[in-house]
């Protein structure tokens, strides 16, 4: 396309591309500033909904996250799935500032002045960290974890037995890690969001399985609400009961006092 153009108009079209990517540049860097600037955040409107990020859990998949995306999708909902650096592996504050420019992007895509987060399995820590260490309380309306191991997990505490097959977000979510420690040691749930944690009482990765309580949260296990469902913890994104609560909380902020239909078996 170039070639054909006068050298003059080259030079204006390339200018114009600049300023193009420079503006989009500049509006991811304003949200970003606008998230952390503050030392005293303002919590996010709880009445004005914006996009929803979705967050994946260790190893990183946005494959697992693609039926609640796709469910989110179809009740009217802008949803991204967010992609974490070195597949999820990596030191989950890292991850956690990953998701604070994933916000930051949405944000500025949208015009939006808030965020709603659902972070499944490790992605929830990397939730709570965010909002905890990188003013995310500022910017997020409602927070959702779905089997979370807050206060971690038995796999995790075998895995640190052979560092070499424990990658840093492994150690990291073992029990009493310095990590979850120190996020779990005043309040689990800061103020600005609402918060709900839902999780299955027949999980097998994270154990024991409410690890994913919070306190400060709205806490709902599948099976509080449908006692026959089997889901385990791969199957939290994909489950009918589980996408109705965070439909419900991103609709109404109330998921405890939301009604949902059981499959039958």
């Amino acid at each position: 396309m170039f070639a054909s153009l006068a050298p003059a108009r080259r030079r204006l079209l390339r200018g114009l591309i600049g300023l193009v990517l420079a503006a989009g540049i500049a509006g991811v860097a304003v949200a970003i500033a606008r998230d952390v600037g503050s030392d005293s955040p303002a919590a996010a409107a709880q009445d004005m909904a914006g996009p929803v990020l979705l967050v994946p859990g260790y190893g990183g998949s946005t494959r697992s996250l693609a039926p609640l995306a796709a469910s989110l999708r179809a009740a009217g909902k802008d949803v991204t799935v967010v992609s974490l650096p070195d597949n999820a592996l990596g030191d989950l504050d890292v991850q956690a500032v990953a998701l604070a420019a994933a916000a930051a992007a949405a944000r500025s895509r949208t015009g939006a002045p808030s965020v709603d987060v659902v972070g499944y399995s490790a992605g929830g820590v990397v939730v709570r960290l965010w909002i905890r260490d990188h003013r995310g309380a500022a910017v997020v309306r409602r927070a959702i974890t779905l089997g979370s191991p807050h206060h971690g997990t038995a796999l995790a505490d075998l895995g640190t037995a052979v560092p070499e097959a424990c990658p840093v977000a492994c150690q990291q979510l073992a029990t009493g890690s310095p990590v979850l420690d120190a996020l779990n040691r005043d309040d689990e749930t800061p103020s600005g969001p609402t918060w709900l944690s839902i999780w299955t009482e027949r999980d097998s990765t994270v154990l024991p399985p409410d690890s994913a309580r919070l306190d400060g949260a709205t806490n709902i296990t599948v099976q509080s609400r449908c006692p026959a469902d089997t889901v385990d913890h791969s199957g939290l994104p994909a489950d009918a009961v589980v996408q109705q609560l965070v439909l419900a909380q991103l609709t109404t902020g109330d998921a405890g006092k939301a009604t949902v239909a059981c499959l039958s078996s």
